[in-house]
């Protein structure tokens, strides 16, 4: 379980996360969404320990990721697939991780196996394709067999056959009980990836909820019906006070359901040759809830601002 508590990130007078609250639950796969900038990336650094919150706190499992003793046997992540010295090979970086965490050398060829490394496992990793450098970091984020995975943007640039995989591969990890948490922009992909969704922007939380009632909060569910009787039916439904409009040789029938709508054609004997439930998508309904925050990032100088004032605190710590 991954629990975030008031956390905030502030660099100098920008607030790239403000007063951020929530919970991932484990055996789910959680999309993790927000307009550019809305400091998705900032909160999961947080989460890892990477960026030290200016207040609040998250919690792995009940325990900050400093207080882990061996953290990969906790938590794993991918947040850049190209993290790698690209003079190593697969297995050499796979294998200097394991010995960092005391983890056994033989679960380094298990997790190549896992990921279909295997017969790329001695190559550069300088030399992978994006697709590999994704499965790498995937390797890399299970090698302590972890209760909790988080992945920032693991289908980019990827072809459909690598999108595929990654997502029947979370899902895969969330049924064995394990809590996930996804970063996308690829809405279309985490409407098919993830049950659960938590949304924010400007670095607030806007919503979390299920993906099915997030959606349908958001969006209206309309049906579509076509029959050769279209003006009768027409008239059969707006006599009825129903909402009806045009969509080239069909209706678009809203605030009634399918059922109701062939329960009236019938009662005034009108042919119909397709009655059709219309959901929203996931696309609509992000729109929908976040236009206000993606006007926050027109402007290309906030994006330049949490950039300086970031380099500039990592400058003041050393690193």
């Amino acid at each position: 379980m991954i629990e975030a508590a008031g956390l905030t990130k502030r660099y100098g007078r920008t607030v790239a996360v403000d007063n951020l609250s929530f919970t991932v639950q484990p055996g789910r796969v959680t999309g993790f969404l927000g307009p550019n900038g809305a400091g998705k990336s900032t909160t999961m650094r947080m989460i890892l320990g990477l960026d030290r919150p200016t207040g609040g706190e998250a919690k792995i499992n009940g325990k900050r990721y400093h207080d882990l003793h061996h953290p990969l046997r906790t938590v794993g992540a991918l947040l850049d697939a190209k993290w790698v010295h690209p003079n190593r090979s697969a297995r050499a970086h796979l294998r200097w991780m394991a010995k960092s965490n005391k983890l056994p050398a033989a679960r380094v060829d298990e997790v190549l196996e896992l990921v279909g490394l295997t017969s790329v496992a001695n190559k550069r990793a300088g030399a992978f394709s994006l697709g590999m450098s994704q499965r790498l970091g995937i390797a890399a984020a299970l090698l302590g067999d972890p209760e909790v995975l988080l992945f920032d943007e693991p289908v980019n640039g990827l072809d459909p056959e690598g999108i595929l995989w990654i997502r029947k591969f979370m899902q895969r990890l969330a049924t064995e009980g394990r809590t996930v948490l996804v970063s996308s922009h690829l809405l279309s992909e985490m409407s098919l990836t993830a049950s659960e969704l938590i949304v924010i922007g400007r670095g607030k939380l806007i919503a979390q909820s299920s993906t099915e009632e997030f959606v349908s909060r958001a969006t209206e569910n309309t049906v579509k019906v076509r029959s050769p009787q279209l003006p009768a039916l027409r008239q059969a439904l707006t006599g009825e006070g129903i909402e009806v409009r045009d969509d080239a040789d069909a209706l678009v029938v809203s605030g009634v359901d399918s059922a109701t709508v062939g329960e009236l054609a019938a009662k005034h004997g009108v042919v119909l040759h397709e009655l059709s439930p219309q959901r929203g998508s996931l696309e609509e309904a992000f729109m929908q809830l976040t236009g206000d925050s993606v006007e926050y990032h027109t402007d290309i100088t906030d994006d330049h601002a949490v950039a300086a004032a970031a380099a500039a605190e990592l400058m003041s710590q050393g690193k």
